[in-house]
């Protein structure tokens, strides 16, 4: 259910890109004008599908990774490497979110010139896209650590993600 609804925000928020500045380039050269507030908001959209798809990827396992040396190591080598990948990951993730949180708290008080809206809104995205891997790669790194992945999962393979 909720990965359903992420999925239909996602179409929401490329659909909101696309009419803003569609309708911007008709409105320009169609009729000398714009929609003001356009550029900024279809930036800001893209921040958001961009960082929130990102995460979808990683949760599907379906980011291109390059696999030809781990395929060739055991079993034991790969839970290894696995753990060893997801570990630096996650590591990774919780700073991104540690000094995000820090830049969403500094932003509530700056705001985007044209629309007036918080930055600390917009930095969110990279707030709740690290959180969202770190919670990922925890839950990956709890079913290595207690067994529960089976050695089909152990390196993903991008090309399954899709079909």
């Amino acid at each position: 259910m909720f990965t359903r609804a992420v999925d239909w925000l996602l179409i929401v928020l490329l659909g909101t890109m696309v009419v803003l500045i569609f309708g911007n380039v008709v409105l320009r050269y169609g009729f000398n004008s714009g929609i003001v507030f356009s550029e900024e908001v279809s930036r800001f959209v893209f921040m958001w599908l961009t960082l929130i798809g990102a995460l979808v990827v990683m949760k599907e396992n379906a980011h291109l990774g390059m696999t030809s040396l781990i395929d060739r190591l055991g079993e034991k080598g790969q839970r290894i490497c696995r753990f060893l990948a997801d570990s630096l990951t996650f590591t990774c993730c919780a700073l991104l979110a540690h000094g995000t949180w820090k830049q969403v708290v500094l932003g509530m008080d700056n705001r985007a010139p044209v629309t007036d809206i918080p930055l600390g809104l917009i930095y969110m995205s990279l707030f709740i896209s690290s959180v969202g891997m770190a919670l990922v790669l925890l839950w990956s790194l709890w079913r290595q650590v207690t067994g529960r992945m089976p050695r089909e999962e152990l390196v993903p393979h991008s090309g399954d993600g899709g079909e």
